[in-house]
């Protein structure tokens, strides 16, 4: 797993495609495989547009070099000479499991396995395999060539040596790596839940409406998108999937609780921009809601989801997902916040945060909202997480 390494990627759709190409633009060779020859023959033509368009704005010296680089393949036979294989498929575990063990029967034994899974147990994954050792996780974000965070995610049997060999090349490629546990949803998918979750049990209260959420969390909250927005462009069937997938996978922790509002528009085939519909109506001429420019009622609904988010960061901290460092920078990198949320706690202030929690807890007496033990102690001790 160096420069030299041939590099497979299993799946041709949007990860798939753009982590060959990120790959390749590093100088690998590039085997790309779909099982689907249709999606595959789409992927080659998308990239080699792709690659024209950077070369003609001055970003890529030659396209053609980069596209040489790559072939796209429809059996997984040819993955044999791989250093690192890069599996970008479907969210079943059953279906990963399959492939990897698969792939084990036809890649030479120092052939490195990883997962882009986004929230589902690497550890589960290297278990299909007789040699799990050599399985990980490498998270990349959409759209891979442009968003710098890759999370890399050993499982509970990989072997420790191949972690600063995965951050090197990771780094080579021009990416910034964040190394976490193996726990749901790793950091961002864990840490950025209360983002779309309280902003949407703030809309079902009927305390603001979509609109005026969005305006607060963006306008006040420094945010480049609202929940709202951004649950539309992402799509429910996405989101409102991972929010569930992470809720099971906590044993039903309500910090993690889905929310009905959501699964409606899943159910009615609202996905949000994709489809016309989500949150807002997208169709053409429809009328776009005005929000309510109450600064105090903004601030209360940012101060709300902030304290939640800072919430989890610092938990997730006093549980060892991650390093202070890496926390802050998997939510500035993989998800544009503005600020780190172990860095915000500290700007803002840890005793204002615990207050805010402790008032929705004195108020709802819903565990939703219990503080982390480390915010209390850091609280207490006057001390800061940066």
């Amino acid at each position: 797993m160096d420069n030299n390494s041939v590099i497979g990627v299993i799946g041709s759709g949007a990860m798939g495609a753009g982590i060959a190409q990120v790959a390749a633009m590093a100088g690998h060779k590039v085997l790309l495989y779909d099982n689907n020859a249709a999606a595959l023959e789409k992927a080659q033509q998308n990239l080699g547009i792709i690659l024209q368009k950077l070369q003609d704005k001055g970003k890529l010296q030659s396209a053609g070099d980069v596209l040489a680089r790559m072939m796209f393949v429809k059996d997984l036979e040819t993955f044999s000479d791989c250093g690192l294989v890069i599996e970008a498929i479907v969210e079943r575990l059953d279906v990963k499991k399959e492939v990897f063990a698969k792939l084990e029967q036809i890649v030479t034994g120092d052939c490195v396995l990883a997962s882009n899974t986004s929230s589902l147990s690497i550890t589960s994954i290297a278990a299909a395999c007789k040699n799990p050792g050599r399985v990980l996780g490498l998270h990349f974000f959409n759209p891979a060539p442009l968003m710098a965070l890759v999370e890399i995610i050993p499982a509970v049997q990989t072997d420790g040596k191949l972690l600063p060999s995965a951050r090197q090349l990771m780094e080579q490629w021009g990416k910034t790596p964040v190394m976490t546990k193996d726990t749901p949803g790793f950091i961002v998918n864990r840490l950025a839940r209360p983002f779309y979750g309280e902003a949407i049990r703030i809309y079902e209260e009927g305390i603001a409406d979509i609109p005026t959420i969005d305006w607060a969390m963006t306008e006040i909250g420094g945010f480049r998108m609202g929940p709202f927005t951004l649950t539309d462009y992402i799509g429910h069937d996405v989101n409102y999937v991972v929010t569930e997938t992470v809720f099971q996978s906590f044993f039903y922790d309500p910090r993690y609780k889905p929310s009905f509002a959501q699964k409606r528009l899943l159910e009615a085939g609202w996905l949000g921009r994709k489809t016309g519909r989500g949150f807002y109506n997208y169709t053409e001429g429809a009328s776009q809601p005005v929000p309510n420019k109450d600064e105090a009622l903004g601030r209360q609904i940012v101060y709300r989801i902030l304290a939640m988010l800072i919430n989890e960061a610092v938990d997730a901290l006093y549980l060892n997902i991650a390093s202070a460092e890496d926390l802050d920078l998997a939510m500035t990198k993989g998800v544009n916040y503005p600020k780190g949320l172990l860095a915000w706690c500290d700007e803002w202030g840890a005793a204002n945060c615990l207050q805010v929690l402790d008032e929705l807890y004195n108020n709802y007496h819903e565990d939703r909202y219990r503080a982390s033990v480390l915010l209390r102690k850091t609280v207490a001790n006057k001390t800061d997480f940066r």
